[in-house]
């Protein structure tokens, strides 16, 4: 119930205090990558319920000549890039906290295509609400393994408490201000989970 409460008056909060930034944000992506401004995606949340995820738009659809979409490194530039090093685009999920969807600490939501590949331990990532930050983006974020992040999700799953998430915010402002940990070592942003090998 603490967690809830301070989830509705957190995200009130901070939606009426960063509305400049989102018309500013909005603007810039209109300007240079043209609509959608808002990057909708279904993602599987608490018990796998499978809800659509807010995100500002950072990449371009450029395509090749067959029509499919070129790797994210190369539709990831200038505006998108400035965008997501400064964690701007995950500003829209305040709504998905507001609307009970997302908890502000908690495992990130990740692909639904990735539900059938996770093994016993990591399936109980969903057994909490999914969050915009969590245990492992204040430890490397996309810069660590998937097995270590699950390692890490599952960890806060098991240990989360008031205090803890009140440190995991106040980590995840440190990182903000350094902008680690925001790409892998071998990509423009995370590489696709293949599942447990």
């Amino acid at each position: 119930m603490l967690k809830r409460l301070f989830d509705i008056i957190f995200s009130i909060t901070l939606i009426i205090l960063f509305t400049p930034v989102y018309i500013i944000v909005s603007l810039l992506i209109l300007v240079t990558m043209g609509r959608p401004i808002i990057f909708l995606q279904a993602r599987p949340g608490y018990k796998e319920k499978i809800f659509g995820i807010y995100k500002f738009r950072t990449m371009t659809n450029e395509t090749d000549a067959n029509g499919e979409l070129l790797p994210d490194s190369r539709r990831l530039h200038g505006v998108g890039k400035f965008i997501r090093s400064t964690s701007l685009d995950e500003l829209p999920q305040l709504f998905n906290v507001l609307k009970g969807e997302m908890s502000f600490v908690g495992p990130r939501p990740l692909l639904v295509e990735y539900l059938p590949l996770y093994n016993n331990e990591q399936k109980k990532r969903h057994d909490i609400k999914p969050g915009i930050t969590g245990w492992a983006q204040v430890n490397g974020r996309n810069a660590i393994s998937w097995e270590q992040k699950f390692a890490l999700d599952t960890w806060y799953v098991e240990h989360q408490s008031f205090l803890l998430d009140m440190k995991i915010l106040w980590m995840t402002m440190i990182k903000l201000f350094k902008r680690s940990g925001i790409s892998s070592s071998s990509s423009a942003t995370m590489e696709k989970f293949e599942g447990n090998k």
